[in-house]
């Protein structure tokens, strides 16, 4: 008789195998090639296993193109945009995006998709069709302040102090660029403190929030603002102390971060013909492309070409008021005659047409069509209407006790009570 130890290989392979009578002598069996026979004849059955793919968009990406470079029925997407609320969500693409695709065979299995930092598109096949999920990723809010000192530039005091990008732009941008040319004004030793929010998602910064309280001191001037937003929703914006708008009629430099190659000059030689000929504006060099903004409020007048000026957007703000923007390299989507602007928004990009010895926004500001110096034109305050005076000072009191905190213990993690 066989060992017991081999039975288990035998029974295996019964099929394929004759046992010689009992009565006859063992026959000798190699075990190894028995057991290659058995794998031979019956070969395993191999499914097709689900594969996951991660795409990052790219610029000019569509779903669509997505789909067929992953391997998926381009019919799967056309049923998809057919879901409720599935259709905006997937459409709307921003280059960096990611989304999460699993698929056997070409076959769509899920779609994870972050529409937000708080909401994720969530889309599975089951046996009735796909089931849709938004699932909600909650933030965490903390406040937190920060103080920095200029020594280098206004970019890498922040870096150092552990704000973003993001929170020096509106600083320069949206808080104090109506009362301090960030491009000509910020000199070393200059210092400024800030209280802000800080968003985490499980544990994970995220990214940094509203500024909420802000101190900025230039050339020993200090200057100080809170944000403030009423409850009713009717008032939102940045604030003097005092209540007075840090918002102006209108951006004194309307380019960031540019540096001036020629200010207000009624007697200035010119670079090409050498004459003496006002230069009844300012020239702000910058590289080609750097965006340019609307100084304030108004209707374009004029966009196209014009003499010297090349590619040129000239905006009536009323009141008499204009503001003309020269050499552009290319017109913004708002630049089209008789459309209406917002202040900031991009009408035009830095360029050299025309009479330009080099790429640069050539900036005119007019009252009544006699050219006033940008640089040192009054800009009139917008103030808290008196209504909700005693809701700003309620916030602003706490905002700027945190702001002095913070300026004492740079760093310090403070309770957000918004």
């Amino acid at each position: 008789m066989l060992p017991a130890s081999a039975l288990p290989v035998l029974a295996a392979a019964a099929l394929y195998v004759a046992i010689p009578p009992a009565q006859d002598a063992p026959a000798e069996i190699d075990l190894t090639a028995l057991a290659a026979s058995v794998e031979t004849a019956a070969p395993a059955i191999q499914e097709d296993l689900p594969q996951n793919v991660e795409v990052t968009v790219q610029r000019n990406d569509t779903l669509d193109r997505i789909f067929r470079s992953v391997g998926i029925d381009n019919a799967t997407l056309a049923e998809l945009r057919t879901l409720p609320d599935v259709r905006k969500a997937l459409d709307i693409l921003r280059p960096g995006d990611t989304i999460m695709l699993t698929h056997v065979d070409g076959a769509l299995q899920s779609l994870n998709r972050r529409i937000s930092d708080t909401l994720t598109l969530s889309v599975s096949r089951g046996d009735d069709g796909f089931a849709v999920n938004f699932i909600e990723n909650p933030l965490e809010v903390e406040v937190s302040g920060a103080r920095a000192r200029i020594e280098t530039s206004l970019f890498d005091a922040g870096r150092e102090a552990g704000m973003s990008a993001t929170t020096v732009m509106v600083l320069a941008n949206e808080i104090f660029g109506w009362d301090i040319d960030f491009a000509n004004d910020i000199h070393a030793g200059d210092e400024f403190s800030v209280l802000y929010q800080r968003k985490f998602q499980d544990g994970a910064y995220v990214s940094d929030g509203r500024v909420l309280a802000a101190e900025f001191v230039n050339r020993g001037k200090t200057h100080r603002a809170v944000w403030f937003e009423s409850a009713d929703g009717s008032v939102k914006g940045y604030y003097t102390p005092e209540g007075k708008g840090m918002r102006k009629a209108f951006l004194r430099v309307p380019i960031d971060f540019a540096r001036v190659s020629s200010g207000f000059n009624p007697r200035r030689r010119h670079p090409i013909t050498g004459q003496v000929r006002a230069h009844r504006g300012i020239d702000f060099a910058a590289p080609t492309g750097t965006p340019i903004y609307a100084a304030g409020d108004g209707r374009i007048e004029f966009a196209g070409r014009k003499g010297g000026y090349g590619n040129a957007v000239v905006i009536n703000h009323g009141k008499g008021i204009t503001t003309l923007y020269g050499h552009m390299s290319r017109f913004g989507k708002s630049a089209r005659n008789g459309r209406s602007v917002r202040q900031g928004e991009i009408i035009g990009y830095v360029g050299s047409t025309g009479a330009s010895t080099g790429p640069h926004l050539h900036y005119e500001y007019r009252v009544k069509g006699v050219h006033k110096n940008p640089a040192n034109i009054a800009l009139p305050n917008t103030e808290i209407p008196s209504r909700y005076l005693a809701e700003f000072r309620s916030q602003a009191e706490v905002a700027l006790a945190q702001l002095e905190l913070a300026n004492s213990a740079p760093g310090a993690r403070l309770a957000d009570n918004r």
